[in-house]
């Protein structure tokens, strides 16, 4: 069972991370009302306020008294990168060390998670110029193209990037072009200093029950007005923070590209396709001990 090790001078970080629907919300809740500590959310979409049911943004009554940070945090208006958040989540757990001798880190974006842990990597200036162009392409040529080249060019990152991301593929892909070398090449060797130490651990369920968990929050989010939400979110729908699964499905139902059970059809084979890359990031860690959600309170983590 997990239980503070008082003996253990430096502060723990207890990273649970997982794929969507596995089961992160609640298990972490239960975890963190044992521990008497807070959950500090690592998704990128869930701190955006107006992102609610499309981020399957856990409620009020959900979180039954646990403190969250990271939540309903910041506006769509005031975009968060991975670079912003390390910073911001470190100041955060400075505060929340304070008096805790553990703070949960839980969510299923696994460079925010990487950012706070290891540190981010040094990346070389990319021309202003040819990033626009980039973007032109992609608004151009769509998004295949795009990921097409970085396959091309940077193998070893396509193979665990989040493809369907469009700014983290143009990212990629302009420090490619920019520097003739692959993206993967300029990644963290080194991981830099922090005042604590990080326990890695990440939630999986047999595949079929994955998906079939996912299959339902995509009905459930359906029922709650997942539609409405993204109609309102109409003229917004140029950010980054909109160019994510669970929305760009549903834009092009709104301006009559497709039907219905169309767009039911790819909110849930996208929903899929993300959990599978999600799950293929976190397995291409390697410092992650996998568990079935019912055993993480099983798992002395003091030990680790």
């Amino acid at each position: 069972m997990f239980t503070p090790n008082s003996t253990i001078s430096l502060k723990t970080l207890l990273v649970i991370a997982g794929p969507t629907a596995v089961g992160k919300t609640v298990s972490c809740i239960e975890l963190a009302k044992q521990l008497r500590t807070d959950v500090v959310s690592a998704d990128s979409r869930q701190l955006y306020r107006e992102l609610t049911i499309g981020t399957a943004k856990p409620s009020l009554q959900e979180m039954d008294g646990v403190r969250h940070h990271f939540i309903d945090s910041h506006s769509i208006t005031d975009p968060v990168n991975a670079g912003r958040y390390e910073r911001e989540c470190l100041a955060l757990l400075n505060t929340l060390f304070y008096d805790k001798d553990v703070v949960i880190l839980s969510g299923g974006t696994g460079l925010y998670i990487n950012a706070v842990c290891f540190g981010l990597d040094d990346m070389p200036p990319v021309d202003p110029v040819l990033r626009q162009q980039l973007v032109q392409r992609w608004q151009q040529e769509g998004l295949e193209s795009l990921q097409n080249e970085l396959r091309r060019l940077d193998p070893a990152y396509a193979q665990t990037a989040d493809l369907q991301n469009p700014v983290r593929v143009t990212r990629a892909l302009e420090v490619c072009l920019e520097t003739g070398k692959p993206y993967s090449s300029f990644r963290r060797q080194q991981p830099a200093e922090r005042p604590f130490r990080s326990v890695f651990v990440a939630l999986d369920r047999p595949r079929n029950e994955l998906y079939a968990r996912i299959d339902a929050r995509v009905d459930a989010m359906l029922t709650a007005g997942l539609v409405e939400e993204v109609r309102s979110l109409y003229n917004y729908r140029h950010l980054p923070s909109l160019q994510t699964v669970g929305y760009q499905e549903v834009f092009p139902y709104i301006d009559n590209e497709y039907d219905y059970d169309e767009m039911v059809r790819l909110l849930k084979r996208n929903s899929r396709r993300y959990a599978k890359r999600q799950l293929t990031w976190f397995r291409n860690q390697g410092e992650y001990t996998w568990v079935k959600p019912d055993e993480l309170m099983t798992i002395d983590y003091c030990a680790r």
